[in-house]
């Protein structure tokens, strides 16, 4: 009879399942991959990553002149060399958030299919990875409202219209109110998906369902809204590291013509009922 797995300091139940092939000696060496260490260790860093490049390029971006400024003091802003690129150095920086939000996505996707801890739920996999396209792709058409008026007249050489420079950072402004919608959907999924693998505690995938609820009903744009996804963001990496270093550096992930599979030390054989531990972060 098997015994019941025990649990974590952070409640995380610890799996026992055991891994095929236990030595990497026995498995074709072609098939090793990446240390799963490391692998998980790159997906926190590129989340990370994106939550700061995201603050960033938002808090440079949204430094244009406000919806009652007059339409001189527009017209001086964007006309001004030294203010005009400020902002598009905010631009530059939304291509390389959206970059490593797309790596983060797919890494720990690999990671969850590696760690094989608990059957996958297909339809929240693929609400976490539709959620997160289109998130990204909000994102580049907000910020690329932001800075079309400066971005016209610093390549285009384009006067200034004050309408519209009043216009394009509202529209700007409503997609990212659109992107905070569908990166709700992406944080509730992923905690559910993350606690169901056992990656993620309980205590923090409760939290972030809160947090997504929060940014799925917000009745308004708020400017310090925007800034609870990177947040949680970070904090999701944090714990991501945590788990990382808790995977055993000889862990291996299989290449790709093996998905799913996890190549682990190999561990001394014991009585039938013994099995050996997994790998996935849970240990």
């Amino acid at each position: 009879m098997s015994t019941p797995s025990p649990r974590g300091r952070d409640g995380c139940r610890v799996s026992h399942e055991a891994i095929t092939p236990a030595d990497p000696s026995e498995a074709d060496p072609e098939n090793v991959g990446r240390s799963l260490r490391t692998a998980a260790t790159l997906t926190a860093a590129v989340g990370a990553a994106h939550a700061i490049l995201f603050i960033i390029s938002f808090w440079l971006l949204s430094g244009l002149p406000s919806e009652d400024a007059t339409s001189e003091e527009i017209r001086s802003f964007y006309r001004d060399e030294s203010s005009r690129r400020v902002f598009l150095v905010g631009l530059y920086l939304v291509p390389f958030a959206g970059m490593a939000f797309v790596w983060f996505v797919v890494a720990l996707r690999m990671w969850i299919e590696a760690s094989r801890a608990t059957r996958r739920s297909l339809l929240q996999s693929n609400l976490q990875l539709v959620s997160g396209i289109i998130y990204i792709a909000t994102l580049f058409a907000g910020g690329a409202a932001f800075a079309v008026i400066g971005a016209s007249v610093e390549w285009g050489g384009s006067d200034v219209d004050p309408a519209a420079a009043r216009e394009f950072p509202v529209y700007g402004q409503l997609l990212f109110v659109f992107a905070l919608r569908i990166g709700a959907m992406f944080v509730i999924t992923t905690c559910s998906i993350g606690r169901r693998a056992r990656i993620l505690p309980r205590w923090f995938a409760l939290s972030g369902y809160a947090v997504g609820v929060l940014l799925l009903v917000s009745p308004s744009f708020q400017r310090g809204l925007v800034l609870v996804f990177p947040i949680w963001l970070l904090a999701l990496s944090l714990i991501l590291v945590h788990r990382a270093r808790r995977i055993d550096p000889q862990a291996r992930l299989a290449r790709e013509h093996a998905p799913g599979r996890l190549l682990a030390p190999s561990r001394p054989r014991g009585s039938p009922g013994q099995e050996t531990s997994r790998m996935d972060g849970g240990t």
